[in-house]
């Protein structure tokens, strides 16, 4: 049904947003053109309401639809839900957006503040504003701050950056 480079992707898709219950889940929604939750949960061994928030959290990403019917006999709805690989692409390119948006924010925050830090694990960077008003000691340990160099972090945040900038064609 899908392609390896596809089906590879969707695994990954489904490792991030989920765990292995959400692989399992893509697993078996690959091998059939369409079945309800009930019909999951029986065939993976996965519970109920962990089947459901996993397909719901697909369908908010779009990759999964699903189709309403009504039971006669209860009145209840079943859900009918069925895997939508060709949505796979446009979600990629979202989440790459968003990271690249998040990214270029942490990018201009580095770029735009000095740090200093006290070389103690555990310990935060403290910004230069900050480290003056705590008179150049580390708020958590007590220990002096020195400069902290943050040109790698500026360079490694710009070369990922430009990465999926190119990634996007931007």
């Amino acid at each position: 049904m899908l392609s390896t480079i596809d089906d590879a992707m969707l695994i990954k898709v489904a490792t991030a947003l989920g765990d292995e219950d959400a692989v399992k889940l893509i697993e078996h929604l690959k091998s059939v053109e369409e079945i309800t939750d009930d019909e999951i949960a029986n065939k993976t061994g996965i519970r109920l309401n962990i089947v459901r928030k996993i397909l719901y959290k697909l369908y908010d990403h779009s990759l999964v639809s699903l189709r309403r019917t009504r039971d006669p006999k209860t009145g209840w709805f079943i859900f009918h839900w069925k895997l939508q690989p060709d949505q796979l692409e446009g979600f990629i390119l979202s989440q790459k957006r968003r990271v690249l948006e998040k990214l270029t924010i942490r990018l201009e925050y580095e770029k735009n503040h000095d740090f200093y830090y006290c070389n103690t694990n555990g310990c935060k960077r403290i910004p230069f504003e900050e480290a003056v008003e705590l008179v150049f000691h580390c708020p958590t340990c007590g220990k002096p701050l020195a400069h902290y160099a943050n040109e790698k972090l500026v360079q490694k945040l710009s070369e990922k950056v430009e990465q999926l900038r190119k990634e996007l064609g931007e």
